[in-house]
């Protein structure tokens, strides 16, 4: 078994200089070399192959298998999640519902100010809850689009409204595996995410106004942006201290739709704000004589969405499929899981001290979930958008074809994204790199948020950053005397501060608004958003700091 050395040239800054160079490769080939992300990722894999075994001591033969494991990983389930996506929204745009949605939106408000609120931080916020995976991304930014707005920024305001959530996506598992890896009791994690993150989230609608608008919506809907933003982050406060992380994003951005659309039919901006190459309102006033039931009927697949996704986001479904890999006999459909142990590299890797407290093999074990996959519910819901509308099953099916050609390129950059990701965690990179922000000391805490960013940048969930990071923050507080939940926090937040600019956020994004090999824009558009993000908390969670008792 090989074990990993996280400071090979043995001085812990340069070593984690080194093992930055795939991250500082990617972003520098989309951002400043306007690369196509294909290249830029190929480069970063590369890159990340040759410093993991030439310099880490990684065998080669692991970094192969941490390839394959990372390619499994980006077709099954992001891949799956991504397809079936863009595939119920190409069955809603050639069933011809979206100008009944467009209309339905535009009653609430034809200000488009108040529909990124409605689409992008309200409903986001919902599918976040309930599914997480990149879907708010991806629905979000096509809704956006087919309501007028440009792509970028249509993917810029679902990227930006997903800092408010992703903290708590997926029936909360990110806090969850904070907690379980940590060793922090759930209670007090819980109790340190309000601390941390709340604040920061009431703000979120606040700057979607800015960016779309300037001080002029700053000035005619700030005051509205910002009290939603506060209902919502109160009610997610209260949500978490009293009931748990689970449904932290499925009531309060609920309650918050209904919140929005009850002010709207009381009070319209004076200045209707209008996204150039909008329909214009003279056009919108055309088309808005729908009836309740064909707006309900246009609504219906998102409907059956949200139904489905929930439903796969219970034990009904979860609870029997996950059983798997621990006894065939424990659930009826344990069998739709198969798991695969990734040679050479499943119990092949050990991590040490101290990073862990005593030598633990890595597990590397790519489960095909068939059923429990939240890409299957959104199968299932497309299935069902078929049988109850006007499009004939050949039509689907073309369309699934087409969601095909258009997703294969960014499905194969999400798989070497994931590829990179693997390298360096399995290698032994990336606790190079936490390593060296912890060893700063007492100021740790303000550098402690940048754990999380690399973590989630590196493999574009704030799980997986969790699961890498969470025990390292926990034992780094305690040896300076922070507070340990505080720091496991800053980790959870710093990584959905990431999600703003990670790879797999951002090839998902340009996937569902048709701009695959286009990714440096949308990259080159959030990364000043996300590193200010990132930048704030980095300050406010120093000052927590100094504020909060060690225990």
């Amino acid at each position: 078994m090989w074990q990993q050395v996280y400071d090979p040239l043995n001085n812990q800054a340069l070593s984690a200089l080194v093992a930055s160079a795939p991250i500082l490769v990617f972003l520098l080939g989309l951002t400043v070399l306007k690369m196509k992300g294909l290249h830029a990722a190929l480069v970063a894999l590369a890159t990340a192959v040759g410093l993991a075994v030439l310099v880490f001591g990684m065998p080669f033969g692991a970094s192969l298998s941490a390839i394959g494991y990372g390619f499994l990983s980006g077709m099954w389930p992001i891949g799956w999640i991504v397809l079936m996506a863009v595939w119920l929204y190409r069955i809603t745009v050639r069933a011809g519902n979206f100008d009944t949605i467009r209309a339905s939106v535009s009653a609430v408000s034809a200000d488009q100010r108040i529909q990124v609120l409605l689409i992008a931080f309200c409903f986001g916020g919902f599918l976040e809850g309930a599914a997480g995976f990149g879907i708010p991304i991806a629905i979000c930014a096509a809704l956006l689009v087919t309501l007028g707005f440009e792509p970028v920024k249509a993917c810029l305001m679902a990227l930006l409204s997903n800092v408010a959530s992703g903290a708590y996506g997926a029936i909360g598992i990110p806090v969850i595996t904070g907690a379980s890896v940590s060793g922090v009791p759930a209670a007090d994690l819980n109790g340190m995410m309000v601390w941390v993150l709340q604040i920061i989230s009431a703000l979120v609608p606040l700057l979607l106004v800015i960016v779309l608008d300037g001080m002029r919506g700053l000035k005619q809907v700030g005051a509205l942006a910002l009290a939603l933003g506060v209902f919502v982050s109160l009610a997610q406060s209260a949500v978490l201290v009293f009931i748990g992380p689970e449904l932290v994003d499925i009531i309060p951005y609920l309650l918050g739709l209904v919140l929005l659309a009850v002010i709207m039919g009381k009070w319209q901006p004076s200045y209707i704000y209008r996204e150039p190459g909008a329909p214009s309102l003279e056009e919108l006033d055309s088309t808005n004589s729908f009836t309740a039931s064909e707006i309900f009927k246009a609504w219906s697949p998102f409907v059956v969405l949200s139904g489905m996704i929930l439903l796969w986001s219970t034990p009904i479904i979860k609870g029997l499929v996950q059983l798997k890999t621990a006894t065939a006999e424990a659930g009826a459909l344990a069998w739709t899981t198969i798991p695969v142990q990734m040679p050479a590299l499943h119990g092949q890797i050990a991590q040490v001290a101290p990073i862990v407290a005593e030598e633990t093999a890595m597990k590397a074990v790519w489960n095909w979930n068939i059923l429990g996959a939240s890409g299957t519910a959104i199968f299932l819901a497309a299935l069902i958008t078929v049988a109850i509308s006007n499009i004939s099953w050949a039509a689907a099916f073309e369309e699934l074809g087409g969601a095909w050609k258009q997703l294969w390129q960014p499905i194969l950059l999400i798989c070497l994204v994931m590829a990179v990701a693997n390298v360096m965690n399995f290698g032994g990179m990336s606790s190079a790199l936490a390593l060296a922000l912890a060893a700063v000391g007492s100021i740790f805490p303000l550098f402690s948020p940048i754990i999380g960013w690399i973590g989630v940048f590196v493999t574009g969930s704030v799980v997986n950053n969790n699961t890498l990071f969470a025990g390292l923050q926990a034992t780094t507080a305690n040896q300076i005397g922070a507070n340990q939940g505080l720091l496991v926090a800053a980790n959870t937040a710093g990584g959905v501060m990431a999600k703003v600019v990670s790879p797999q956020s951002i090839a998902i994004a340009a996937a569902s608004v048709n701009m695959s090999g286009q990714e440096s824009k949308i990259t080159n558009a959030a990364i000043r958003y996300s590193l200010a993000l990132l930048a704030l908390l980095c300050v406010w969670v120093f000052v927590l700091s100094q504020i909060l008792p060690a225990a």
